[in-house]
């Protein structure tokens, strides 16, 4: 600006400055405009921009992340911190748990995988996000056209950062089973951070550890207790490094067996090893029912005189977790229903 009025006086004719008045108000006519035109913001602008950057973080941006921001977002990811500005858009996410968080946060997302089983996994007032490939294998070409801001990716998606990452910021915030609350709970207050929406993250926690208290002071004393897979006829168990682990390390049941291999499927366990670990309490995680296959279903597969002899089975002490527990462990869906299935059942037991 101040280059085009300096431009403007150079290029007056030479008559100009042969009338030394006419030329002394030109010039402060000129610089009146320069001036106003660059000067800093008043008081009541600074204002206006204080509370716009405010309303950024509680607005309700329920079908479009467009909002204009300039402030940045640190946000834990499993390669380290990475910033990112707030509201980025258009975003593409590629794991069930982290849709399950930002549909609770009434954030759209542009892009997901197809033939998802879940029908909790975005915001009900937004129109369908485009399909982007599956939860496995990512469509690059249809990524490149939508130019995306942010890619978010976790868990099955997390080997392909590399590759996601040269299209777009892409963030791996898989869920770190050994530690699956605290994890949980750092990805929804960034989630919530990243989008605005850090008041609603809060209470949604909050409605987290509601569960959970009311939870543990039902489980405490009542006996230890099995995770079990059920997948067709087989089965596996899991420990409390896995992640169904909450069950132990959030909930307080005590392991019927300490010495569960650490295995992402788990061990490969037999309905006479039920019989012999003999749990107080079996939780249940119905693999077939999850993923839309016909089976027989893990009630009648479990439903032997084996399983019979367990003082789970006995004492009808026998939880069903939720599909979600398989799909999107660690989402907020899944903390409500398990935590209202367990508490609902050890408030019945006897």
């Amino acid at each position: 600006m101040f280059t085009s009025t300096l431009a403007t006086a150079n290029s007056a004719s030479p008559s100009l400055f042969k009338r030394p008045l006419l030329a002394a108000m030109t010039a402060a006519l000129f610089a009146s405009i320069s001036l106003a035109g660059c000067s800093s913001p008043n008081d009541s602008e600074l204002d206006d921009t204080k509370k716009e950057n405010k309303t950024a973080d509680t607005a309700s941006n329920v079908a479009d992340n467009d909002a204009v921001s300039v402030a940045t977002v640190d946000i834990d990811t499993v390669k380290g911190k990475v910033s990112l500005p707030m509201n980025p858009s258009p975003i593409v996410v590629y794991d069930m748990t982290i849709m399950q968080d930002l549909a609770a946060l009434d954030v759209a997302i542009d892009g997901k995988p197809s033939g998802l089983h879940l029908d909790n996994l975005q915001s009900k007032v937004q129109p369908d996000p485009k399909e982007v490939g599956t939860v496995f294998e990512p469509d690059l070409e249809t990524l490149n056209a939508m130019q995306p801001q942010a890619i978010l990716v976790g868990s099955r998606m997390a080997e392909k950062y590399n590759e996601l990452s040269n299209i777009a910021p892409t963030l791996d915030m898989s869920i770190d089973t050994a530690n699956i609350y605290e994890s949980s709970k750092q990805r929804l207050h960034d989630l919530g951070a990243l989008f605005g929406k850090s008041d609603q993250a809060l209470k949604l926690q909050q409605n987290i550890d509601g569960l959970i208290e009311q939870t543990q002071g039902l489980t405490k004393g009542k006996g230890n207790g099995l995770v079990v897979m059920v997948n067709g006829n087989k089965l596996s168990a899991y420990g409390d490094k896995s992640r169904f682990g909450f069950v132990h390390t959030v909930l307080g049941v005590p392991m019927v067996d300490s010495k569960i291999e650490d295995a992402r499927h788990g061990q490969p366990v037999s309905f006479e090893y039920l019989q012999k670990t003999n749990p107080d309490w079996l939780f249940v995680i119905d693999r077939s029912a999850a993923i839309g296959e016909d089976s027989a279903g893990a009630k009648a597969v479990l439903d032997n005189p084996l399983v019979a002899q367990t003082t789970a089975w006995k004492k009808d002490q026998v939880v069903y977790l939720s599909p979600d527990s398989y799909l999107a462990f660690g989402g907020y869906n899944q903390w409500m229903q398990d935590l209202t299935s367990i508490k609902a059942a050890f408030s019945a037991a006897k």
